[in-house]
């Protein structure tokens, strides 16, 4: 089962990162965190790599009813989309809201699921549809 949801963009990383902030926002997704992935392992590690970091993206309506369902969902809350410099291009990755339903083994999150991944499908459709 695939587990994230991608799409490629031809723009450079900080053009992406910047239309990745700003997308979600159209769905109900906000930015809750940043973790420059790059820098981190320069500053921690003494090593390189290309250019990375991972977003903490939340729909609070939709995080708030998949609570409701399961106290325990918590852990891939909120969705992390990566996005990443790769061969002159940029690639955005979210994990795939089905996760959710799968690490529960419940049928409850499944409408829930389902709204994340017709928002989440939108916010990265108008990413990849955006004129650079």
């Amino acid at each position: 089962m695939p587990y994230d949801r991608t799409v490629h963009l031809d723009t450079d990383f900080a053009t992406a990162g910047e239309r990745v902030r700003e997308a979600p926002s159209a769905q109900g997704f906000g930015i809750l965190t940043e973790v420059n992935v790059t820098a981190t392992l320069r500053a921690k590690l003494d090593q390189g790599m290309e250019e990375y970091a991972i977003l903490g993206a939340c729909n609070p309506s939709l995080a708030h009813r998949a609570l409701d369902v399961d106290r325990s969902i918590g852990p891939p809350l909120p969705r992390n989309v990566v996005v990443r410099a790769e061969g002159g291009r940029t690639v955005v990755q979210a994990l795939d809201p089905d996760t959710m339903v799968a690490l529960t083994g419940l049928d409850a999150p499944r409408p829930i699921a389902d709204e994340a991944t017709r928002r989440l499908d939108a916010a990265l459709t108008s990413l990849a549809t955006r004129a650079p």
